[in-house]
C-alpha cells in the first residue's frame, strides 16, 4: 500500500521491451537506501516489485496487463517518473489509500493557472471511471494523491501546489500527455456490494445481501 505522497522523481536510464513486456532500468538516490530486491515500488502510480538493485538504480519487470493499462509504455530513455516506497506499518499517513492498480490513463486537456496554484484539466480514458469521481474526493494522479476540484460530462480537474508541482513529473506535462489513474478504492468497494449479485448472476447473492443505497444511506454512509 502506498499514500500517494511522492518520495523522489527517478529517471529512466534503459528500458528493454519485447512485445507488451518491458524491463525499466531507473536511476534514484533518495528511495535507493533501505530497498530490498522483492520490495514494491509505486513507479508512475503503477506498484511494481524491485528486481535487482545497484549503485543508485534498480530494475522493475512490467507484465502485459500493466503494459496496455497504463502509461509506462511511453516512457523513453531519460525520461521523469514519480517513485514513492511502499508504506512502513508505523510511518505517518499523509495521503490516502493507494493500491498501485491503475484503473486507467488520462489524457491532460488543459494546465491553467489559478494564482498560487496550477489547475490540471484531465479526460479519463473511460467514462466509467466518473462513477468513481467525486467533487473533494481522493484521485491518484501518476502516483500522485490529490483532491477532485470539479468534474464536467468528460473531464475532471485537480488543483496543484507549487511544492507538489516542483517535486513531481507533473511539473513536465503538457497538454496531451498522458497520466496514470487510480479511483479511491472505497468507493470501488461501495460499488462492488451495491451490485453484487447483478454482477455475478447468482439468485442466493441476490436474496441474501441486505447492503443497498437506502440501507448505506440510513447508516450514513452516502
Amino acid at each position: 500500500m502506498f499514500t500517494g505522497l511522492i518520495e523522489e522523481v527517478g529517471i529512466l536510464r534503459s528500458v528493454t521491451s519485447g512485445g507488451e513486456m518491458m524491463v525499466l532500468n531507473i536511476g534514484a538516490s533518495l528511495i535507493m537506501g533501505d530497498l530490498k530486491i522483492g520490495d514494491s515500488v509505486s513507479v508512475n502510480g503503477v506498484c511494481l516489485t524491485a528486481t535487482s538493485i545497484g549503485d543508485q538504480y534498480f530494475t522493475v519487470d512490467v507484465m502485459p496487463q500493466t503494459y496496455r493499462n497504463s502509461n509506462l509504455k511511453n516512457l523513453r530513455t531519460g525520461g521523469k517518473m514519480n517513485l514513492e516506497r511502499a508504506m512502513a506499518a508505523g510511518g505517518r499517513f499523509g495521503g490516502h489509500i493507494v493500491q498501485g492498480h491503475v484503473d486507467g490513463t488520462g489524457e491532460i486537456r488543459s494546465v491553467k493557472r489559478d494564482q498560487n496554484a496550477v489547475v490540471f484539466e484531465i479526460a479519463p480514458d473511460r467514462k466509467s471511471l466518473f462513477k468513481y469521481i467525486i467533487p473533494k474526493g481522493s484521485i491518484t494522479i501518476d502516483g500522485i494523491s490529490l483532491t477532485v476540484v470539479d468534474t464536467e460530462s468528460s473531464t475532471f480537474t485537480v488543483s496543484i501546489i507549487p511544492h507538489t508541482l516542483g517535486e513531481t513529473v507533473l511539473a513536465h506535462k503538457r497538454p496531451g500527455d498522458s497520466i496514470n489513474i487510480e479511483c479511491d478504492v472505497l468507493g470501488k468497494y461501495v460499488d462492488h456490494l451495491l451490485h453484487y449479485g447483478s454482477r455475478s448472476g447468482d439468485e442466493e447473492d441476490k436474496k441474501s445481501s441486505k447492503i443497498s443505497h437506502d440501507f448505506l444511506a440510513a447508516n450514513g454512509f452516502v
